[in-house]
């Protein structure tokens, strides 16, 4: 009879050998094969063949396994070779990203900005804006960095002991970074300027020391936010505030806590401009081993997802407050991302930007680790506490609480629906509270779920 035998396996990573040893248990219509068999403790031997004067009238299917009964080790030979040729191709991809990576590297400009920059400014002595100048001084030993600040106290923490005594009292700062409350000498001969003034300070801020700013300068802007009362992103504040509309513009984005940068772990951000030349000097100013830096045309995407994911943080902190667990944690944040993203592209933004590292990977970080300024107010308001309470307890900014409003203003003005972040502004305006929200929330209409994720509704009407 025949034995009707399937090869125990058919990927074509096999080496030609293995395939050849499989070809014997094949069936051939120009000459039966014989195969013995350990059947009843008898051998005996069974004829394979495909033609019809051969086909047994009583027909026996039999495993291959017996087939390779008088082969106990050929089974686990296979197997180990299979293994074999597997990790041949994973070493093989590998090994051909990396060839890529160094051609793609060898073919790049050196670091020529960076060469060319003896000054760069920090506005601000936040502790992200503290972040930036300790890893930019770190970037070059004689590069001047000069943080222009307000508060004497820090400005003499930076100066005498090399640290920032209120956010960073642990960590040192490079020599080649010096703070000042001088505007004048900060801004003197700057190559860079990095902005770090919170968004609803910075009009007045930049207001103020307009005059000293050169007009070819360019900003790097490391605040993320709307202006509440004018819905302006921080490419419009600037120009607008230094009464200069072509001042050169790039804004820093993406998942990125200060302390972590302090503490030298690896980091991934973007830089985006309208010029893609301005973008490329400050990829080639910030990147490092530590710091890898993207670059990107779409300004309003990444300042757009930069500015609402603080809003969503807040959201994600209340459910966790609430104990409401991980399914609705995920629900929640689905739906975020969904309303960022009607949001964005109602307003001129690129979709892959907001599920990329500067929309995406900022808003993990920021609603799921306890590091999180704003995910941290969500979290005690979902446990109860009062909005007043908290902020005066903050020595840093939570943006998403004033961001919270003129996102929903925003959105009106675009006619987007954005249930989740409108439900975060009016807990912050202390008109609904977390477990009314979450029932509205609930009662949503079902929709299609064919259509975006999360709350069954439509993102735009």
């Amino acid at each position: 009879m025949p034995a009707m035998v399937e090869p125990p396996f058919s990927n074509p990573l096999f080496s030609s050998k293995i395939s050849h040893n499989l070809k014997s248990v094949h069936c051939s219509s120009q000459a039966p094969n014989f195969l013995p068999i350990r059947y009843n403790n008898r051998v005996t031997t069974t004829a394979c063949s495909c033609s019809a004067e051969n086909v047994d009238p009583a027909p026996v299917l039999l495993p291959h396994s017996i087939v390779f009964s008088r082969n106990p080790n050929l089974s686990s030979d296979i197997s180990n070779r299979t293994t074999k040729d597997r990790r041949e191709v994973v070493r093989l991809a590998w090994e051909k990203l990396v060839r890529w990576s160094r051609s793609w590297r060898s073919k790049a400009k050196t670091d020529d900005v960076l060469e060319r920059t003896n000054k760069v400014v920090v506005l601000g002595g936040g502790s992200f804006g503290t972040a930036m100048a300790a890893h930019v001084g770190n970037r070059k030993s004689h590069l001047e960095v000069n943080m222009l600040v307000r508060d004497p106290r820090i400005c003499q923490s930076i100066n005498k002991k090399h640290c920032n005594i209120k956010y960073f009292p642990e960590h040192k700062l490079p020599k080649n970074v010096v703070a000042t409350t001088d505007t004048k000498a900060a801004l003197l001969n700057a190559d860079f300027c990095l902005h770090a003034v919170p968004v609803q300070f910075s009009s007045s801020f930049l207001e103020g020391i307009a005059d000293c700013v050169d007009p070819g300068l360019p900003f790097i802007s490391l605040s993320k936010g709307l202006e509440l009362n004018t819905l302006r992103m921080m490419s419009q504040i600037i120009p607008r505030a230094l009464g200069n509309p072509r001042q050169p513009y790039i804004v820093l984005s993406g998942p990125s806590f200060a302390l972590e940068l302090m503490n030298n772990l690896p980091t991934a951000m973007v830089v985006a401009s309208k010029d893609k030349k301005l973008a490329k000097a400050a990829q080639q100013l910030l990147a490092s081993t530590n710091l890898r830096i993207s670059t990107s045309s779409d300004v309003t995407g990444v300042e757009i997802a930069g500015a609402l994911k603080n809003v969503l943080a807040i959201a994600a902190g209340i459910v966790e407050g609430m104990n409401l667990g991980n399914n609705s944690m995920a629900a929640l944040v689905a739906q975020g991302c969904s309303e960022i993203r009607w949001l964005a592209t109602k307003m001129g933004a690129k979709s892959t930007t907001i599920t990329g590292l500067s929309g995406t990977g900022d808003i993990m970080l920021t609603c799921f680790v306890n590091l999180s300024r704003n995910r941290t107010v969500g979290v005690r308001l979902g446990s109860g506490e009062n909005l007043d309470d908290i902020l005066r307890s903050m020595n840093q900014v939570a943006e998403g609480v004033s961001t919270a409003g003129a996102v929903i203003a925003l959105a009106q003005k675009y006619n987007v629906k954005m249930p989740v972040l409108t439900a975060v502004a009016r807990i912050i305006d202390n008109e609904l509270t977390p477990q009314k929200a979450v029932r509205e929330l609930m009662s949503l209409p079902q929709g299609n779920t064919m259509n975006d994720c999360g709350y069954p509704i439509q993102g735009e009407s």
